[in-house]
């Protein structure tokens, strides 16, 4: 999507920014603030798409101001008016197409105006680590923010902490891709599996974007099209499926409230570690 904006947006001018069937607050702060002001670049950090803005006259000075985009679990960025859900329309100067639409069926999506830089009100944006396609996403960098970690690796990179941009889909994918299960410890995994899952997280996106995303139900590119990454899924969405490398039934449990899917024979679960939390048994009492 990033790259679909970048060429389209930069350099533009906002001209109107309005909400159309949403409830004004937090998730659309302060969009007033971007009209008159220009298009500076399209960045990215992990799922938020970060535009800084600046003043027209200011000739290429500091940003000021930035247009953050969340897309939440439903959210579609397009050139074309969508049928439904209709949020947010951003109207630039120039040629056509001059209009962005915002559409979100379930309003988990944000767009917004933060001050450059500062997402306070964005936790998830301000705690989260490198990106995932970054040079400073590194093996050992990796290694550091899951030594100390004692969620489950799933969850520990659902929560963004570790790297950003790795969602659902592609935290199953590369778990699936070096044979860890989704459950075991973030720092108990050893170096070997922290390189390689460094590795399956970096080939994962980046296949992914070569087909454009993986589409499920509303995901769309800016363009309308839909992400065929689908076609090349290993485990996500194949509960009772082959797997392709085992053969085994692909299965699906709850890791931190999140569906996940695995191979129970490539994945193995980890084994309870001697001498855990049992609850010690009384004398004479019932186990």
């Amino acid at each position: 999507m990033r790259r679909e904006l970048e060429p389209w947006l930069t350099g533009r001018v906002v001209r109107s920014a309005e909400l159309v069937d949403a409830v004004p607050g937090p998730k659309y702060a302060r969009l007033a603030r971007a009209v008159g002001q220009r298009v500076a670049a399209v960045g990215r950090h992990g799922k938020f798409l970060l535009l800084p803005l600046e003043a027209p006259e200011t000739g290429g000075g500091a940003a000021r101001d930035e247009l953050v985009i969340h897309l939440g679990m439903t959210g579609v960025v397009s050139a074309e008016p969508p049928v439904s859900h209709l949020r947010v329309v951003i109207r630039f100067d120039g040629p056509e197409p001059q209009t962005l639409y915002f559409r979100d069926v379930r309003r988990f999506g944000r767009v917004l105006i933060a001050p450059e830089g500062v997402y306070d009100g964005l936790p998830t944006l301000q705690q989260a680590g490198p990106d995932a396609l970054a040079p400073a996403f590194t093996p050992e960098g990796f290694a550091r923010a899951l030594a100390h970690s004692g969620v489950a690796i799933k969850t520990a990179l659902m929560s963004q902490r570790p790297v950003a941009g790795v969602g659902n889909i592609y935290a199953d994918e590369a778990l699936w891709r070096i044979g860890v299960h989704p459950e075991r410890p973030a720092r108990l995994l050893r170096r070997g599996q922290v390189e390689a899952l460094h590795g399956a997280i970096v080939d994962v996106l980046m296949a992914s974007l070569e087909a454009q995303g993986t589409t499920l139900h509303d995901y769309r590119t800016v363009n309308g099209a839909v992400g065929a990454y689908l076609e090349r899924l290993a485990v996500y969405g194949r509960t009772g499926r082959p797997c392709p490398r085992c053969g085994a039934a692909i299965a699906r449990i709850v890791v931190g409230a999140r569906g996940t899917h695995l191979c129970p024979v490539c994945q193995p679960r980890p084994r309870s570690r001697r001498g855990s939390r049992a609850a010690p048994r009384r004398a004479g009492g019932r186990s």
